[in-house]
Formats: C-alpha cells, structure tokens, sequence
C-alpha cells in the first residue's frame, strides 16, 4: 500500500499537538502507511484579540469572521508559502501527491483552502471544517488553471463542513 501523508491545520489559538488525537479516529486499515503531520502556527500578534500575541496562521481582524471581514491576504499568502514548503518536502520524500491531504478547522481550514487552490500541483484532497474563503478577488489570478478547473465544478477535490454554532466563523445557509 502506498504512503499517505493528511497535514492537519489547527485554529486560531490552538496548536498542532492538541489535535493530534484526531488521528486516532482514523482507525481503518487504508491508514496503515499514513503520516500525519500537526505543525503549530508561529505566534503573531491578533487584532482580534485586541493585539495579544497567540498562535495565527495569519492575523484575524474580528470575531466572529463574516464574508464582510478585512481580510489579510499578505498574511494568508506568507503562510501558504509556509504549507506549500511542508507539502513540497513530503513529495520529495516520495509521496505521490495524489496521496496528499490538507485538513484544518476554523482558520486552519481557511488556509487548508488557499492553500489546495494556490499548489502548482492537484493534491489528493482538502477538507475544511468551519472555514472560510481568506481572500478576495485579488489573489483568484494566482490560482493555477488545474485549480480554477476544481473550483468550476469539474471535478471534485474536497469536504467542506461548517457547525451551525460554531462562535469564530459565522455561519450563511
């Protein structure tokens, strides 16, 4: 069986290794050659927390994030290039990206989205839970054509969940 790696993207104020149990809800004999990979965001300062200095992928200007939140694209590019490198290092490990999966919950799953969508190349897959699009219209050219093929309805690359009470991301159904 082939190796698979998942690289799973915590929140907003959280770190890697306290969602590492969630690994343990993969149980199935398909996950037998998987590596996981739980990195922790570097510490920035968060304007919606009025400044102080806790893990982000990227700065969060309110809570809860709407669809009319200023959004920071340099932030959420810096950090993409963050995953884009944590990505690249396991492919040249071997990893057959077809076998490689982006995960993350809340800001972690806004990234998991930017940063599936901006790779050169396709990946195996994308999940994000209670997430939201990290970007305007501005970074839509940087997206390679294979991507801009998924996001079209093409074909299908990911899971996408939100919590209807989730308080950091607010919910539009």
């Amino acid at each position: 069986m082939a190796r698979s790696f998942v690289l799973w993207l915590h929140g907003l104020d959280d770190s890697g290794p306290a969602n590492e149990h969630i690994k343990a809800l993969f149980t199935s004999s398909e996950f037998r050659n998987t590596v996981w990979s739980f990195p922790s965001a570097p510490p920035i300062p968060v304007t919606c927390n009025n400044g102080a200095i806790t893990p982000s992928w990227f700065d969060i200007h309110e809570i809860p994030v709407t669809t009319d939140s200023t959004k920071d694209e340099n932030g959420v590019l810096k950090a993409v290039k963050h995953v884009h490198a944590m990505l690249d290092k396991e492919l040249a490990a071997g990893t057959n990206p077809n076998n490689v999966f982006v995960c993350g919950e809340s800001q972690g799953g806004a990234l998991t989205l930017a940063s599936v969508l901006l790779y050169p190349r396709t990946l195996g897959g994308g999940a994000i839970f209670s997430g939201w699009v990290p970007f305007n219209s501005s970074i839509i050219e940087q997206i390679p054509p294979g991507s801009k093929k998924l996001m079209t309805g093409l074909t299908c690359w990911g899971l996408v969940v939100h919590a209807d009470t989730h308080s950091v991301v607010a919910w539009y159904g």
